[in-house]
């Protein structure tokens, strides 16, 4: 990362003016260069043929297609055919983590911030733990908000930001939030948090990223934390 983004950084936000800090988990407090999804997609596509009794092509077309419609396919499969969400986020998240290594930088970066730390994602907690565990960071965060906490709700519906301020008491106005999809950003920037877009170039990743809503872009977490 440039000098001059961790000039602006160190001359819009304060540490300790912020009480809470707010990430995503995939993509966000681990490389998109990993590429973990491609396994959950694979997962998905055999889940969905599974259940649905449809080839893989097809099963690869729901898949899309309730993406784009419902936020997440999860949210379609429960909304269109009345799914069981459960065995679902343990298929799809039953993945090889072997990819996600031990970051002891950004394990030192986060604790220096001070304040409370939360993982706020439209996954289980049951693979934030894991993800967590292999980056070395669990002892860092105070708290997991997944999807069943939204009620299988994803973001950026701004209903289960709400639920997520109101069961952490957290004040958005000394928040931020870092998240490598930009749209999900708009809801807590409406709601008076600091937001980071983690740079990519994923097309569900950029859209949005030259809005308003996106306060600060990095591509490099450790070290803005730490330029903090």
């Amino acid at each position: 990362m440039s000098d001059q983004k961790n000039n602006k950084v160190n001359q819009m936000i304060k540490k300790n003016d912020i009480q809470t800090w707010v990430f995503d988990l995939d993509n966000t407090l681990y490389p998109a260069s990993t590429n973990l999804f491609a396994q959950v997609d694979v997962r998905m596509r055999e889940f969905i043929a599974q259940y649905l009794s449809v080839d893989l092509d097809e099963a690869y077309k729901l898949q899309k297609s309730y993406f784009r419609e419902c936020g997440t396919t999860l949210r379609g499969l429960m909304t269109k055919h009345d799914m069981d969400p459960e065995p679902y986020l343990e298929y799809v998240h039953d993945i090889d983590l072997s990819g996600v290594l031990a970051t002891p930088g950004l394990a030192k970066a986060l604790e220096g911030l001070g304040g409370q730390k939360y993982i706020f994602t439209n996954a289980s907690t049951a693979h934030a733990e894991r993800v967590m565990d292999c980056l070395g960071v669990s002892a860092c965060f105070d708290g997991i908000f997944d999807i069943v906490d939204a009620n299988y709700t994803p973001k950026p519906d701004a209903s289960i930001y709400d639920t997520f301020i109101e069961k952490y008491a957290i004040d958005p106005s000394k928040a931020v939030m870092v998240e490598d999809m930009a749209r999900n950003l708009e809801p807590a920037a409406n709601l008076g948090m600091k937001c980071v877009w983690i740079e990519n170039e994923a097309d569900w990743g950029k859209e949005g990223a030259d809005e308003a809503y996106v306060h600060y872009k990095t591509d490099d977490l450790q070290g803005w934390l730490a330029a903090l």
